[in-house]
């Protein structure tokens, strides 16, 4: 006897064909069509256990039928497959009540899998309230296979308020994902509250997180709300946690495991509806043999983990991120600008220390300085010979050692240039030109802004960088305070 009639609609025949074999050697009774309106005439008829649909077919798409089958049906389980591989699917799929969201090319066990699955734990997604979606502004962009597991946990996870954990290098996007997790989740109604731990003096962070009491210490001349209050209802994205303090991290957990705090300088415990997101660049497991991490804090918010790929492990998304970045900039007024397939392969190589905060720039830049209609390969490799050889130092993990390295670096490419020829007149001046704006604007970017960490990186005193800053006319970007 069967397992269980799984109802198949796909307007690609050998698509239908492997999944018809895959089911029936797995013991269930498929029945495979290449139109949404046999599909419905099954569903409608009282048919099938389970339903697997393609997004676009030929007289109708899923997400337009999907409403109507969970109307008649509700508790039967429907499973999107699609070749259109972005998060706006991944979360469109979830908003109209699909079980599940299986990008192509897929893996046929997993399917056989996720169908064993649906048959046991029906209805497990009730479709939510819909609203706009716009795919040319998804915030996170790419079709990379790490790219589409990310979309189908998030799409998973707006469903929920449970804590989630973002792992990444610096420039990944990890508070975009923290933006999908609130803008497209139960709270987005609420407020979405970030605050950087690596930005906030450490004798300051309990303030900032829980506020303080009038009084409660030389100038609290007035009660101030802290980042709880203010994300009340909403989230809370706590971004750089691997830089709290022990002493704030023992109030957090408080806050985790009895959902209430006290302000600085209170006594009354305030209840907190506040759904936590953390983020950081660091190896929280090692921090914790160190003795710098609560390990019973850390299990409190890994409850999901999420890992942000580097660019390097996606390179196949360069070229839709490039596009992207150039709408963006012909919005902000650049020109609407193309770019050569050339040009993207080119892009494909360059290391991208700083990952997707690095491509955006120098897209931002090229769009800025170049009026041409399409970016050329030549454009482009002209731009990036203008560009330090590693213009990005891991936040956190470059010392300054690996900042001593990447500049010993680009001296031996700089003056690997001239050959046997002597440099031209005028060294010095043109060395400090050429590499000390470059190594500044690396150690402002690697801190993000912060001229005090940005100083001890480069062992300089802090008076003196911020001479340079002024007298070199570098734009200092700050890490917003929300």
């Amino acid at each position: 006897m069967a397992r269980g009639t799984i109802l198949i609609a796909d307007d690609d025949s050998a698509i239908r064909t492997v999944l018809n074999q895959a089911f029936a050697r797995a013991g269930y009774a498929p029945r495979a069509t290449g139109n949404a309106s046999t599909l419905w005439h099954w569903v409608s008829q009282g048919e099938g256990d389970v339903v697997l649909t393609d997004v676009v077919m030929p007289d109708e798409n899923a997400f337009d039928l999907i409403p109507r089958i969970k109307k008649l049906r509700p508790d039967l389980p429907i499973i999107v497959m699609s070749a259109q591989n972005t998060l706006m699917t991944a979360l469109t799929a979830t908003e109209k009540g699909a079980y599940e969201y299986l990008p192509k090319p897929f893996d046929l066990n997993e399917v056989v899998a996720v169908v064993g699955r649906a048959l046991t734990q029906p209805g497990r997604r009730p479709a939510r309230q819909s609203q706009d979606l716009d795919g040319e502004d998804m915030p996170l962009i790419g079709r990379s296979p790490a790219m589409q597991e990310i979309y189908r946990v998030l799409a998973r996870l707006t469903q929920t308020d449970l804590t989630v954990m973002i792992n990444g290098e610096s420039g990944t996007g990890k508070e975009l994902v923290a933006r999908v997790l609130h803008d497209y989740g139960r709270r987005r109604q609420g407020p979405f509250v970030a605050i950087n731990m690596a930005a906030i003096p450490r004798e300051l962070v309990e303030t900032e997180l829980f506020g303080h009491e009038k009084g409660a210490f030389t100038g609290a001349q007035t009660r101030t709300e802290g980042r709880f209050e203010q994300a009340e209802g909403g989230t809370l994205f706590l971004d750089e946690i691997g830089d709290m303090p022990m002493e704030a991290q023992t109030r957090l957990l408080r806050v985790l495991q009895e959902g209430e705090y006290t302000t600085v300088g209170g006594r009354t415990p305030i209840k907190t509806n506040v759904r936590i997101i953390a983020a950081t660049h660091r190896d929280l497991k090692s921090q914790i043999q160190q003795g710098l991490f609560r390990e019973d804090l850390f299990y409190r918010l890994n409850v999901v983990p999420i890992r942000i790929p580097p660019l390097r492990e996606r390179l196949e998304d360069v070229g839709d991120l490039v596009r992207h970045f150039l709408r963006v900039a012909a919005r902000e007024g650049l020109g609407q600008k193309g770019i050569e397939t050339g040009a993207i392969e080119r892009l494909k190589v360059h290391p991208w220390h700083g990952n997707i905060r690095e491509l955006e720039n120098f897209v931002r830049r090229v769009a800025a300085l170049h009026t041409q209609d399409t970016l050329t390969t030549e454009i482009i490799e002209r731009e990036l010979a203008e560009v330090l050889p590693s213009t990005s130092i891991q936040q956190g993990n470059g010392d300054a050692d690996d900042l001593s390295e990447r500049v010993e670096q680009y001296l031996s490419v700089y003056f690997a240039g001239f050959g046997k020829e002597l440099p031209p007149p005028g060294l010095y001046d043109r060395v400090i030109r050429q590499v000390e704006l470059p190594l500044l604007t690396t150690a402002l970017a690697a801190t993000r802004g912060n001229q005090i960490r940005a100083a001890e990186l480069l062992g300089l005193n802090r008076n003196t960088l911020r001479s340079r800053i002024r007298a070199l006319d570098i734009r200092v970007l700050r890490t917003p305070q929300a």
